[in-house]
């Protein structure tokens, strides 16, 4: 078995091929005073092998330098280490949600040649994983966190006791728990550093499962994290990691149209609106032209009606504010009523597109709708849109319309449940 840990690791970091992270490795060097240290790629696809050896001691300061995890965690084990199985991970069975999952060890490998668990194994885990993928649509994030994360713990743990099929099976449902769980962390609980290490514990799994599909939605996910930040060119290496992988399994028109989607809002981001509008449009391009090939059961977080949500957002950052309304409108009227959340997302920019054509009461109606689902279900990125839209609205904070706004959002209890989220 290749080592994945070390090849997630350093596609999480951006570096999507060995050549990049040999060259970043090389760059460091210098950086750090070890002029004489020049890394290979075939050494990078040494560490990468099936038996990866041990790095010397600058090539470890390096390797943690760079992607910035311990070296056990990067899939290799010390020469005198290697006649004892990897032991299992000792992990709480309440695991806090600011403990990095993906910090919590390596994945473990099976004790035996043959798993201790039942072939069913991999099925009944992913029974769980499965209703958390529905529960995630109604259930506060601070209380579905600690189970998924829990879940996530146990299917670690559970993969050092099982092997052959049973194990690629129970790998992609852990793979698809992580990343539900850094979605938990990045879009419900904005723990921006927490996702982004869950996510790569994710693409570890996904690679154990050798599941491309998996691993192209859990690379434009941690695309998101650097995207959000404005940076860029990181976002972009991730991004071109994600549709490699997506190019290697059939994958539907709806993911690849996704992708484009989750570019664009890196770019939009980062300023960049014309190009960001420009791949939505070919997003739509994608959808319209259709395919044979079905989405996987875990593709729920993308349609047509959510590519609207996208263009929305992108045309009133934009500042085209009248085709910002109706791509907004036309996106609320088609959301269903289970999507509360992307429903408070819509609201917020709808309300800011009011405040762009100085209409505050009209506004604040739909901050007001906002909030109360809100109080509904939580969503940390759409009172992130409520709050730039009431910031919009500044010129008319002493209204008696922008006033019941306030009200409502420095209430004792959402000013307290803000603060503790």
């Amino acid at each position: 078995m290749p080592n994945t840990a070390l090849k997630a690791a350093r596609q999480a970091a951006g570096y999507a091929s060995q050549q990049a992270l040999a060259d970043a490795l090389t760059r460091a060097a210098r950086q750090l005073g070890m002029s004489n240290i020049v890394v290979s790629t075939r050494q990078v696809r040494r560490w990468e092998s099936d038996t990866p050896p041990w790095p010397g001691g600058d090539y470890q300061q390096l390797l943690t330098h760079v992607l910035r995890q311990p070296i056990e965690s990067l899939g290799f084990r010390a020469p005198w280490n290697r006649s004892q199985a990897v032991p299992s991970p000792s992990f709480s069975t309440t695991p806090s949600p600011m403990t990095p999952t993906a910090l919590r060890g390596t994945l473990p490998r099976p004790y035996g040649p043959a798993g201790t668990q039942p072939g069913t194994v991999g099925a009944d885990y992913a029974i769980v994983t499965e209703a958390h993928r529905r529960l995630y649509l109604s259930t506060a994030p601070a209380t579905l966190h600690p189970a998924v994360a829990a879940h996530a713990d146990l299917g670690t743990a559970l993969l050092g006791e099982t092997d052959g099929v049973a194990r690629r099976v129970l790998a992609s449902a852990l793979a698809e728990s992580l990343l539900l769980l850094g979605r938990i962390e990045f879009f419900d609980l904005r723990q921006s550093d927490v996702a982004d290490a869950t996510f790569v514990r994710a693409l570890q799994a996904a690679g154990e499962a050798n599941d491309n599909l998996l691993g192209a939605a859990i690379l434009a996910h941690s695309a998101f994290v650097p995207g959000w930040a404005g940076r860029l060119n990181t976002a972009r290496e991730r991004m071109q990691a994600a549709r490699t992988y997506a190019r290697r399994a059939p994958a539907s028109v709806e993911l690849l149209a996704w992708l484009n989607a989750v570019e664009a809002e890196c770019l939009t981001r980062c300023g960049d609106h014309r190009g960001a509008l420009a791949l939505l449009r070919h997003a739509e391009d994608v959808l319209a032209a259709g395919g044979e090939t079905v989405s996987p059961d875990w593709f729920t977080w993308f349609s047509a009606t959510r590519l609207h949500a996208f263009r929305g957002n992108t045309e009133l950052l934009a500042g085209l504010i009248p085709q910002a309304r109706t791509t907004l409108e036309q996106t609320l009227a088609e959301l269903p009523e289970t999507d509360g959340k992307q429903r408070t997302v819509v609201l917020g920019d709808l309300a800011s597109v009011e405040a762009a054509a100085r209409r505050p009461e009209a506004a604040c109606v739909l901050l007001e709708q906002a909030l109360d689902q809100l109080a509904v279900t939580w969503y940390a990125t759409g009172m992130e849109r409520v709050r730039e839209a009431r910031r919009a609205l500044a010129p008319w904070q002493d209204s008696a319309a922008v006033r019941r706004v306030d009200d409502r959002l420095y209430s004792w209890s959402a000013t307290l449940s803000s603060l503790q989220r």
